[in-house]
């Protein structure tokens, strides 16, 4: 009887060991987010909030500048996570990449999902992309939290589902001039709510006029855009000091929100040129910025 009792407490002990390792691995195992752009909510809100438009064609949208915010954002609420990506969702005819499209495809850390787009420019399977991404990376326990910027009712079920395998999901959504842009029902399901006000979007939106930059003044070379990052590190560098430099030199290649924005304003100003939508010379502008941040490092 006592040789039984012995080994009883030992395999008990043996099982709990193995659960105090098991529980110290989980610890040590970082948590991941991902964020999921429903890019129809996002023109349309957006476009309503700061153009007064839903027409994608009255307004431009500078989608990396966006993007990065995003990003830049998630890192402040999710500050002990690590981003996995960007699922960005959109509809296209016959699934083919607009130019826009493919140009936020070619971003860092950015994953564009497409559905289709019928005869009436009507997004179609895009909530179904959502839904198995959400699931799946779920499911696999690729990620612990899901930052969704939707409205549609079609996306309770892929919360739902992403929440049946354990990860949070956080309902991000953009501010309505009058009444709301995201269903009741979603809004109910989601584990937190956050919406984001026109001072968030109005960097990043801005309404199509007849007179560009373009039509006045060439686009300007890679080494150009380049050249001009770096003498804005330069005047950056000099105004803040090595101690914010040190700050900054964690999140690259990522610039917070506020400095990346900073930094393609003034660029544009130097460069008599609109850098919005420019995917190529926007990571220009930022490598010579990088470039001379790290070289005097």
């Amino acid at each position: 009887m006592n040789d039984d009792l012995a080994a009883t407490n030992a395999r008990i002990d043996r099982t709990n060991e193995l659960l105090e390792r098991m529980l110290a691995e989980v610890a040590k195992t970082p948590s991941t987010h991902a964020i999921f752009v429903d890019a129809g909510y996002l023109y349309a809100a957006a476009g309503r909030l700061v153009a007064g438009t839903e027409d994608r064609r009255a307004f431009d949208l500078d989608a990396e500048g966006l993007i990065d915010a995003l990003i830049d954002r998630a890192r402040t609420i999710f500050a002990d996570s690590r981003l996995l990506r960007v699922y960005w969702y959109d509809g296209a005819r016959r699934r083919i990449h607009t130019a826009e499209q493919q140009s936020i495809a070619e971003l860092p850390d950015v994953k564009v999902r497409l559905g289709n787009l019928n005869a009436n420019n009507q997004q179609k399977g895009v909530d179904s992309l959502i839904r198995t991404d959400l699931e799946s990376l779920a499911r696999h326990r690729a990620i612990s939290d899901a930052a969704l910027l939707g409205g549609d009712e079609d996306l309770v079920s892929a919360v739902e589902a992403a929440q049946g395998y354990g990860a949070r999901v956080h309902l991000w959504g953009i501010e309505a001039p009058e009444g709301r842009n995201q269903a009741e029902p979603l809004l109910w399901e989601v584990d937190s709510q956050r919406t984001f006000d026109l001072d968030f979007f109005k960097p990043y939106v801005s309404r199509r006029t007849a007179a560009t930059y373009e039509a006045t003044v060439g686009r300007p070379t890679r080494d150009d855009v380049r050249f001009v990052g770096a003498q804005i590190a330069a005047k950056w560098l000099a105004a803040r000091g090595r101690d914010t430099l040190v700050e900054l030199l964690p999140g690259h290649p990522y610039l917070p929100g506020s400095v990346d924005q900073d930094l393609l304003v003034e660029a544009e100003g130097l460069l008599q040129y609109s850098l919005r939508g420019q995917a190529d010379l926007r990571r220009a502008l930022r490598d010579g910025f990088w470039d001379h941040l790290q070289a005097q490092y």
